[in-house]
């Protein structure tokens, strides 16, 4: 059965796959989601002896139907090569009652790659199949993590430009010179006095600028986004929990047809909607537990049914969470109208205008998947320092925020359901945070210098996504006000 798109803010629009990966985002300002949802038609025993270079073609298949097989089989080799670190890519480590599926053993050390690997490839075998001549421009909002994978995945790629903006005060030591040291030729990397929120906000608005895009089409340009707004970052997302799954088949930790339960800490809602997906498939998923930080809008979203954005912005440890504008929870909220793109339209309408909206109780009722919970600054470092003295296992402080969202959830309700926490980030990404965790006296010193300190304490080597840039050059020095950031974009393509 072919799959077609549709988005979210108008149900006339209904483009393939391949058109939709191209686009990022729809004209309207809509997201991209499938008009249906396929069935898992894999026998659960099965992915028990899968890959996850074949879960991933069993997967993606059924979402990119406009690809043949050839085409997706030489997206994904491509993709989850000797790049990761790991013959796994996404292996699970058990550390105290929950396992963690580790998503950070690609080039940058973070989840973002296990998507932004694929999308550049799954982006050009587009545009062959289209006859695309314009180059792709990629234009990029970043909390942190995006950015560099985005970076690493398109870099001197043939047809392609891409840009990036971050807030510059927003993003840890490491995630930071990540980006600016990028090397290259196709890139532009952008500090911005603001905060995630503000540089993706004023990304939305250049993908619906007509005139911006005449402009730059007749230059042979045209705009597409490696964010997960774009349903070629979010597809792949969803293999990774299925392949989980398969992965405690082996272990014998569940048997075919049991449930697990996945928790996912939470920004741009994205990770945690891919897993959504993966268990309207028919993934046995009980409970979807949605982490967040202090900046806890989705927190209160589950709880209430209210969607708040006005509140004060808090800059954490966990910085790629810090969110208020959680662009994925769209692609939620018009799957529970009822895929009602008039009233979805009218909710982000009233985002826009007033900040917030409130959905209805029969809405609410759909929801009964999800559980919400928060982890505080000293939630974070506590769960950080609690597991590595009760496993030796490290974690980052996003994963960790997930961790004590568990914590709470099973003490909330006793549910000993075998469950997956999505450990999002290597901790060598944050390494003063995570060290001042388990040790105060570590705070005087500055992230870098605490890398090889972390290494010994952990038992693994420095990855090399983090040697590689202690002394690089700075490439990128570019800083912009947010109302700055169309005018740097043209600049960059004139």
């Amino acid at each position: 059965m072919d799959i077609f798109y549709r988005s979210t803010r108008d149900n006339s629009i209904r483009v393939s796959a391949s058109e939709a990966i191209l686009k990022g985002l729809s004209d309207e300002g809509g997201l991209f989601v499938p008009e249906s949802i396929p069935g898992l038609d894999i026998p659960l025993e099965e992915l028990s002896g899968m890959d996850y270079r074949e879960t991933a073609f069993r997967i993606l298949k059924k979402f990119l139907t406009d690809f043949t097989d050839d085409e997706l089989r030489n997206c994904i080799n491509s993709a989850y090569d000797e790049k990761f670190d790991c013959p796994a890519v996404a292996p699970l480590k058990k550390a105290g009652n929950a396992y963690y599926l580790e998503l950070f053993h690609g080039k940058t050390i973070a989840f973002k790659d296990m998507a932004l690997s694929i999308l550049p490839h799954l982006m050009i075998t587009s545009a062959r199949k289209k006859g695309i001549e314009n180059e792709i421009v990629i234009l990029t909002a970043t909390s942190g993590d995006t950015g560099k994978a985005a970076l690493a995945g398109f870099a001197d790629v043939p047809g392609t430009r891409i840009i990036v903006f971050f807030p510059k005060d927003g993003v840890s030591p490491v995630q930071k010179r990540q980006m600016v040291t990028e090397k290259g030729k196709n890139t532009l990397v952008i500090g911005v006095n603001g905060n995630f929120d503000d540089c993706q906000s004023a990304v939305k608005q250049m993908f619906s600028n007509k005139e911006l895009k005449e402009r730059l089409n007749a230059r042979g340009y045209q705009f597409s986004s490696a964010n997960s707004i774009n349903i070629g970052r979010l597809v792949p997302q969803i293999v990774y929990y299925v392949y989980a799954y398969g992965s405690l088949l082996r272990e014998g930790a569940l048997k075919a047809g049991d449930k697990m339960n996945v928790v996912v800490p939470t920004g741009n809602f994205g990770n945690i909607l891919a897993a959504y997906y993966a268990r309207q498939m028919g993934l046995p998923i009980s409970t979807l537990i949605c982490a967040s930080n202090e900046n806890k809008v989705l927190f209160d979203f589950f709880n209430t049914g209210k969607y708040d954005r006005n509140r004060e912005f808090i800059l954490t440890s966990s910085p790629s969470m810090d969110i208020l504008i959680s662009s994925n929870l769209e692609r939620l909220i018009y799957h529970i109208t009822g895929d009602d793109a008039d009233r979805n339209a009218q909710f982000m309408e009233d985002l826009k205008n007033s900040g917030r909206y409130e959905i209805s109780p029969e809405m609410r009722d759909k929801l009964s998947a999800f559980r919400a919970y928060y982890a505080s600054e000293k939630d974070t470092a506590d769960k950080i320092k609690d597991l590595y003295g009760e496993s030796g296992y490290i974690i980052d402080t996003h994963t960790a925020v997930a961790g004590s969202a568990y914590d709470s959830y099973v003490k909330d309700t006793g549910d000993k359901t075998v469950t997956v926490i999505a450990s999002t980030a290597s901790p060598y990404k944050f390494a003063k945070s995570v060290m001042t965790a388990i040790d105060p006296s570590y705070a005087s010193k500055e992230d870098f210098s605490l890398i090889d300190e972390l290494s010994k304490l952990s038992g693994i080597p420095v990855p090399k996504a983090v040697s590689e840039i202690r002394d690089a050059e700075i490439i990128h020095k570019t800083e912009c006000e947010k109302d700055q950031m169309m005018e740097q974009v043209e600049k960059f393509l004139s």
